[in-house]
C-alpha cells in the first residue's frame, strides 16, 4: 500500500458506502430530522453536538470542528492511516484493494486524461450548438420540444454536428490525444481502414456527469429517421451504466434536500420536468433499475418513486424493479409505483397536463407493498385454495429477501390475511420437513435408499419416522425424495447449477417431478444472474412452466438441508442422480444386448459391447 490508492477506487468506495451505518456501530446516534446526532467521539460532551448528514455523507461536530467522510472518520476513531482506513471500508463493501499492479492503479493518469477529454468534448457539442452550421437543425429540435435555453445550460445540453472527424480533428491533434479518445469510447476504430471516425454525429448530445459533476459518458438522440434513435457511450473504465443515473448530479446540485427521486425512462422525461421545476427525477442509462442505482438512491433520499407507462411493457418492467427494490429497502424507506396513462410518457404529460397534476400523481403513486399484492395476486384466483398456494409460493420467496423489519413483518401479516392462513400455518411445513430431516441425518446411509421402489429414494421406515405422530389428515407439501431436494436446493441457491456437469435427458428419468427438474436446470443455465422471483415472474408468461408453479410451491417449502451444507449436499445428490441415469442406461443396454447381437454390424457391435463394458464397470464401482 506504499503506493498511491487510485481516486477512482476511493470515489467508487466512498458512492457504496453509507457514513451513518459506519458510524452508527461506533456512536449512539437517534435521528433528528433529516440527519442523526449524538455525543461527539472526538472529545468529551454531555449535549450532543455531533451530527452526521446522510444527504451529504458527511458528519461534524459543532463542539469541536471534526468533520469528514467515512474514511476520515475510520482514521481518526480507529488511530488507522488513511491506506488501512480505506482497506477497512474496502472490506466492509465487498471490495478488493488495487494492488500496485492492477489495471486501476497503473492507469490512473489515464483515467484522468479521460475526464480531462471527456470535459473537453462536451464543451465542444456545447459550443457546436452555438456555433456550428448546421445548428439549425438542433435548435429548431430542442424548440419543438419545448425546451428553453435555461434547461439547455442547465443540462449542458450540445450538438454533434454531421461529419465523420469533426472531434478528432479540435480534441485528436496528437497520437495520445487519440488514444484518449478511443479509450473513452468517443471515437470507434475502423479495422481494415485503421483509423478513427467519430462515434457521435447529427446528435443532441447529453452528457452523464458522475457525483462530482465529472462528465463521464454521452447519450445522443439522432437528428432525423437514422438509427439508433438514441446512442449511448459504451462502457469504459470511467462508465459503468449499471451504477449512474442520468440527473443524479443535476437533481442534488439543484436542491440540498431532497426528500424523494422519481425513476423515469429517458433523459428528456428528466429535462422536462426539471423545466416544470420537477427537479428530483434520474433516469437509467439502457438498463433496468439495479441494486446499485437503489443503494446509491436509497443513502440520498428515503423514498423512491418508480415510474412507467402503462402498457405491457411498462408492467412488465415494473414487476422487474419490484424484485430489485425489495432485498434493499429497509425501515424508513418507501418505494412507490406511478403508472401512466397509455401512449403517455413524463415529458409528454408534463407539457400537457402542468406541474401540479404530474405532481399529483406522484403523491398518489401505489406503494410498493400494495402493488406488491396487486400484481402478484393478478390473474390468480384467490377464492380457490390452489390459486391461494400459488400466490403464497410466489409471495412468500419475495418477502423472505427482503430486510428484518416491520415493513417484511406487515407483509407477512398480509399474506395471513389473504390466504386466511397463519405465519405458523405457512411457516409449518418447513417446520416438520427439518424435523424429519434432523431424524434422517440420524440413520445408517443404506437406510437412505431402497432399491424397491426409485420414488421414495430418500424414504424412510415408517417406525422412525416422526411423521407418524400427524394426523394423516393433514397434507404434507412434498416428498423429500432426490429429485424433490435437488429442486428445493436449487430454487433457494440457483448458482449450484453452475458448480456441476450436464445430465442429458433429465425428463426421462423415471421419477416424480424430473421434468420440474430439467425446466429448473434449462432456466438457470441461461439466466444465471436469475433470483427465484425473477423466474416465477417469467414462468407465468409460458404454459408449460406456469403449469408447473403448483408444484415449484410444494417442494419450495421443503428443508433438505438442516445443516445449512447445502452445495455439498447438492453435489451429492446430483452425483447420485447421474448414477440412477447410468443405472437405467445399463439396464437398458442389457436388455437390449440379444436384439444388438443379432441386428448390427460387426463393429457397431464392438462399440456397443465396449460402451456396455464401461457402465457396467461404473455401476459395479457404485455398488463396492
Amino acid at each position: 500500500m506504499a503506493s498511491r490508492i487510485p481516486q477512482s477506487f476511493i470515489d467508487d468506495l466512498l458512492a457504496r458506502t453509507d457514513i451513518v451505518d459506519i458510524i452508527e456501530n461506533r456512536v449512539n446516534l437517534k435521528k433528528t430530522g433529516k440527519n442523526y446526532s449524538g455525543l461527539c467521539p472526538f472529545h468529551k460532551e454531555k449535549t450532543p453536538s455531533f451530527s452526521v448528514s446522510p444527504d451529504k455523507q458527511f458528519y461534524y461536530c459543532f463542539g469541536c470542528g471534526a468533520g469528514g467522510n467515512a474514511i476520515s472518520f475510520i482514521t481518526e476513531h480507529e488511530n488507522l492511516p488513511f491506506p488501512q482506513a480505506v482497506e477497512e471500508l474496502a472490506k466492509l463493501a465487498g471490495l478488493d484493494l488495487p494492488k500496485d499492479d492492477s489495471p486501476q492503479r497503473k492507469n490512473e493518469h489515464l483515467y484522468l486524461a479521460q475526464f480531462k477529454i471527456l470535459d473537453l468534448a462536451a464543451a465542444f457539442y456545447q459550443s457546436q450548438l452555438k456555433n456550428s452550421t448546421a445548428k439549425h437543425s438542433a435548435i429548431s429540435y430542442l424548440k419543438s420540444r419545448g425546451l428553453d435555453g435555461a434547461i439547455a445550460k442547465r443540462f449542458a445540453i450540445g450538438f454533434a454536428p454531421p461529419g465523420w472527424d469533426n472531434l478528432i480533428k479540435t480534441l485528436g491533434m496528437t497520437d495520445t490525444d487519440q488514444a484518449h479518445l478511443e479509450r473513452s469510447g468517443m471515437v470507434i476504430r475502423h479495422e481494415e481502414k485503421d483509423s478513427l471516425y467519430d462515434r457521435f454525429r447529427d446528435r443532441i448530445m447529453f452528457p452523464i456527469r458522475d457525483m462530482r459533476g465529472r462528465v463521464i459518458a454521452f447519450g445522443g438522440r439522432i437528428l432525423g429517421d437514422g438509427k439508433p434513435k438514441y446512442l449511448n457511450s459504451p462502457e469504459t473504465d470511467t462508465f459503468h451504466k449499471g451504477r449512474e443515473l442520468y440527473g443524479l448530479y443535476e437533481a442534488k446540485k439543484n436542491s440540498r434536500k431532497l426528500d424523494k427521486i422519481i425513476i423515469v425512462e429517458g433523459y428528456m422525461d428528466v429535462i422536462s420536468l426539471a423545466q416544470f421545476e420537477i427537479n428530483y427525477s434520474v433516469a437509467t442509462l439502457g438498463t433496468s433499475t439495479s441494486l446499485q442505482h437503489l443503494e446509491r438512491l436509497y443513502k440520498i433520499v428515503p423514498e423512491v418513486i418508480f415510474c412507467f407507462d402503462g402498457d405491457k411493457a411498462g408492467l412488465k418492467a415494473a414487476k422487474r424493479a419490484l424484485e430489485t427494490v425489495m432485498p434493499v429497502i429497509r425501515d424508513g424507506q418507501q418505494a412507490k409505483f406511478l403508472f401512466l396513462p397509455e401512449g403517455e410518457d413524463p415529458d409528454t404529460l408534463v407539457r400537457k397536463q402542468g406541474r401540479q397534476h404530474f405532481e399529483a400523481l406522484i403523491k398518489s403513486a401505489t406503494p410498493m407493498s400494495e402493488y406488491f399484492f396487486n400484481s402478484l395476486s393478478e390473474n390468480i384466483d384467490m377464492e380457490s385454495i390452489d390459486g391461494r398456494a400459488i400466490f403464497s409460493s410466489q409471495a412468500l420467496p419475495l418477502i423472505q429477501q427482503m430486510q428484518p423489519s416491520l415493513l417484511q413483518q406487515m407483509m407477512h401479516d398480509r399474506i395471513s390475511e389473504v390466504t386466511g392462513l397463519s405465519i405458523e400455518q405457512l411457516a409449518s411445513s418447513n417446520q416438520l420437513h427439518e424435523q424429519y430431516d434432523n431424524s434422517y441425518q440420524q440413520m445408517p446411509e443404506q437406510q437412505h435408499f431402497t432399491q424397491s421402489n426409485r420414488q421414495t429414494s430418500y424414504s424412510r421406515p415408517a417406525h422412525n419416522s416422526p411423521r407418524t405422530a400427524y394426523s394423516p389428515r393433514k397434507k404434507r407439501t412434498a416428498n423429500i425424495t432426490l429429485v424433490n431436494r435437488l429442486i428445493s436446493l436449487l430454487l433457494h441457491h440457483p448458482h449450484l447449477i453452475t458448480l456441476v456437469d450436464d445430465i442429458s435427458d433429465i425428463a426421462q428419468i423415471d421419477e416424480a417431478n424430473t421434468d420440474v427438474l430439467a425446466l429448473l436446470v434449462k432456466y438457470w443455465r441461461s439466466h444465471p444472474k436469475a433470483s427465484i422471483g425473477q423466474m416465477l415472474i417469467d414462468w407465468q408468461d409460458n404454459p408449460e412452466q406456469a403449469s408447473k408453479l403448483l408444484i415449484i410451491s410444494e417442494v419450495s417449502r421443503l428443508n433438505p438441508c438442516p445443516d445449512n451444507n447445502f452445495q455439498q449436499m447438492f453435489l451429492d445428490s446430483w452425483d447420485k442422480l447421474k448414477e440412477r441415469k447410468n443405472d437405467l442406461i445399463y439396464r437398458d443396454l442389457k436388455n437390449q444386448q440379444t436384439s444388438l447381437k443379432s441386428n448390427l454390424t460387426t463393429q457397431a457391435k464392438q462399440q456397443a459391447k465396449l460402451y456396455i463394458e464401461q457402465i457396467a464397470a461404473q455401476h459395479k464401482k457404485k455398488q463396492q
